[in-house]
């Protein structure tokens, strides 16, 4: 298996696992019966359940895009290092997007998002012939 297809695993392999803290916490805070409807009035829970939630709805948006980019590099033949290396920033950072997101680590946050960002535009150029 190519590397970008490994780290297409990776990375769909982190986004199923990313629901776990904030659903698990919050059936913890609430009780298994409110955190599985849909409560109006939802009680309060601790703020890095709500930005890892964010962190998750995140890579969730991400991976649509990432993953016709890998899988139309890969199917096209155009895969490379250029694109290996792509998907790898996207991965690490992604990973590292999630638990300074969780932490509340603003600037980082921001950081890691572009990286992973960048991570896709290199596999994007490499499709349309410009790397």
């Amino acid at each position: 298996m190519t590397v970008d297809l490994t780290y297409l695993a990776w990375s769909a392999a982190l986004c199923i696992v990313m629901w776990m803290p904030h659903v698990t916490a919050r059936a913890l805070k609430w009780g298994p019966a409110v955190a599985a409807g849909y409560p109006d009035d939802p009680p309060p829970v601790a703020k890095w359940i709500t930005l890892a939630a964010r962190a998750h709805a995140n890579m969730v948006e991400n991976m649509g895009a990432f993953t016709a980019l890998v899988l139309v590099a890969h199917v096209g033949g155009m895969a490379n290092e250029t694109t290996a290396l792509g998907a790898m920033l996207f991965f690490w950072a992604k990973l590292v997007h999630a638990i300074v997101h969780s932490l509340g680590i603003p600037w980082i946050r921001t950081l890691a998002f572009f990286v992973a960002w960048i991570g896709m535009v290199m596999i994007f150029l490499r499709i349309i012939g410009w790397m």
